[in-house]
């Protein structure tokens, strides 16, 4: 018999983007004038614990001493968290509704802020795990249960403990208190989660280092909203490139590597290429990132670029003729529009084609030499294995073919696999 799979998710700094009890402190001293130097204070504790070097207990019970928060501060704290859910974790809310079941969210945090930011992820009530605050007769906060096992050092050890799960559990969080699931032997995987903030203390000793929601979903096999995680796909900073245009990359979730630190694994598995204005580019040294689909150039690259070869290899090409910052920071967005929904507005060598993301159906990009019968090809294949088009979108110059395909069924490995073995194809990839 099939064993259960229990995911155990972690909320501050892995849910959210932020440590709530700091964010709260932000609120409450938000009119005081030693408000910076008790955040400190409160921070230092934060990171301490997470890192192992104090207890839970004692970081939390300092944490609560300097708060001065009441009740009107956790509903502004509550509608902050909302707006700072981990990116990765809003873009797959389907998982945790078909999940419903087998998610639980245990946490050192408190469930008066945690229970309203998880609720529209369909993450059942008796499945939150957390402390809870004590209050005066004015809604101030004085303390908090300290007979829940949560409030104590190795508290989420204790929990799993009282509650006997049967079944696979895997941990994901960003704090010494996951990795202690592990250490225990109570969660069969830990996932040290850093999207937000990566601990050192805790990725040296997890058994998967996971930069988004997205990658958990990609190793354990789970259906996720995209395809292919984000910081799978490498993208190479060549030259002296504005940071405000590389931070946005970043932002988005590509592993961001500057071409002196990329050893010649790195740059074959490069997916994005974005270079600095003045610097020059031979075929041979492109023919090198096997794995390559964008090239953001900061200038005018029909001098700089083998533009040609590039068309040929499917290479996306996206350009400012008047370099600036404004202009490259667009090229950057240009480069995360064409990965995120396959819209080509704007390059210098493919048809110009715009598109929205879509929801319920699943994008896939053809790219193939503009010969007669290849379109007639695909749409065969995709009626052999019964498959819906949504929509379709054809663009072409002399050179290439370039299509966008959306269908509303699921599909097996055998479709790809076909598509791709398509005389004349270039490219291929599903988007989501």
């Amino acid at each position: 018999m099939k064993q259960k799979n229990y995911y155990i998710i972690d909320f501050d700094s892995t849910f959210t983007q932020v440590e709530a009890l700091d964010e709260l402190v932000r609120i409450s001293l938000k009119d005081n004038p030693d408000k910076e130097k008790i955040f400190k204070k409160i921070e230092e504790y934060t990171n301490l614990a997470m890192e192992g070097k104090l207890s839970f207990s004692e970081s939390l019970a300092e944490r609560v001493k300097l708060l001065g928060a009441n009740k009107e501060h956790l509903k502004k704290l509550v509608t902050h968290l909302k707006k700072k859910v981990s990116k990765s974790f809003s873009r797959n809310a389907p998982f945790f509704k078909k999940h419903a079941d087998d998610v639980l969210i245990v946490s050192g945090g408190f469930k008066e802020f945690i229970t309203p930011v998880v609720k529209k992820f369909y993450i059942k009530k008796e499945n939150i795990y957390a402390n809870t605050f004590l209050f005066d007769n004015e809604g101030t906060i004085i303390g908090y249960d300290t007979a829940n096992p949560l409030s104590q050092e190795g508290g989420k050890v204790k929990l799993m403990k009282e509650l006997k799960l049967e079944g696979n559990l895997y941990g994901i969080g960003d704090g010494y208190s996951d990795f202690q699931l592990k250490e225990s032997g109570h969660v069969k995987k830990f996932f040290a989660y850093t999207e937000n903030i990566s601990r050192n203390s805790v990725t040296s000793k997890a058994d998967h280092i996971t930069p988004s929601f997205d990658e958990f979903l990609y190793l354990n096999k789970l259906p996720g909203s995209i395809s292919y995680p984000k910081n799978r796909i490498v993208a190479i900073v060549a030259g002296n490139v504005p940071e405000e245009s590389i931070e946005l990359l970043r932002q988005e979730g590509f592993t961001v590597v500057a071409e002196q630190d990329a050893d010649e694994k790195t740059i074959q598995k490069a997916g994005i290429l974005l270079v600095a204005d003045g610097t020059v580019l031979e075929s041979k040294r492109i023919k090198k990132a096997t794995r390559l689909k964008t090239i953001g150039y900061c200038g005018n690259s029909q001098t700089a670029l083998p533009v040609a070869f590039c068309t040929e290899k499917g290479i996306v090409i996206f350009d400012a003729s008047k370099p600036s910052t404004k202009g490259v920071i667009a090229i950057s967005q240009r480069i995360i529009d064409f990965i995120n929904r396959g819209s080509v507005q704007h390059s210098i060598n493919f048809p110009s084609l715009q598109l929205a993301a879509v929801t319920k159906t699943h994008r896939i990009i053809h790219i193939h030499k503009n010969v007669p019968g290849v379109m007639a090809h695909i749409n065969t294949v995709l009626a052999e294995h019964a498959i819906n088009i949504d929509a379709q979108y054809l663009m072409t110059n002399p050179t290439i073919g370039y299509v966008i395909i959306d269908i509303n069924k699921e599909y097996d490995k055998q479709l790809l696999k076909e598509l791709k073995a398509i005389e004349h194809t270039i490219q291929f990839r599903v988007l989501y």
